[in-house]
């Protein structure tokens, strides 16, 4: 059986590089993990299986983050530090693409 391709998106990398230009704007928002995601995102070199359960169990853990009451979320004038860390994970398209491989390395 031919293995998995875990190539980032064009939306994924658009979304991580989105999330650096906050962070650096707005100084908030990523760990050092979520910005060295981001630039593997940004640069769609191929993933491992790990980084892609890792991305799905980031994005569960962070799902909650969208309630915020301080800052916006999808704001590029008052981003909150969650709305920038989701962008360095590879955003929504990021969330979607992770949770669609990890169900297919579980089947």
């Amino acid at each position: 059986m031919a293995s998995q391709s875990f190539k980032p998106t064009l939306k994924m990398a658009s979304a991580a590089r989105r999330g650096l230009r906050l962070r650096v704007k707005f100084d908030r928002g990523g760990t050092r993990v979520g910005v060295d995601r981001a630039h593997q995102l940004a640069e769609r070199r191929e993933l491992s299986e790990a980084d892609v359960k890792s991305m799905r169990s980031f994005f569960a853990r962070h799902a909650i983050d969208r309630d915020t009451k301080t800052h916006e979320w999808n704001s590029d004038s008052d981003p909150s530090a969650g709305f920038i860390a989701w962008l360095l994970w590879g955003g929504d398209a990021g969330k979607t693409w992770a949770d669609r491989k990890a169900k297919k390395l579980e089947s």
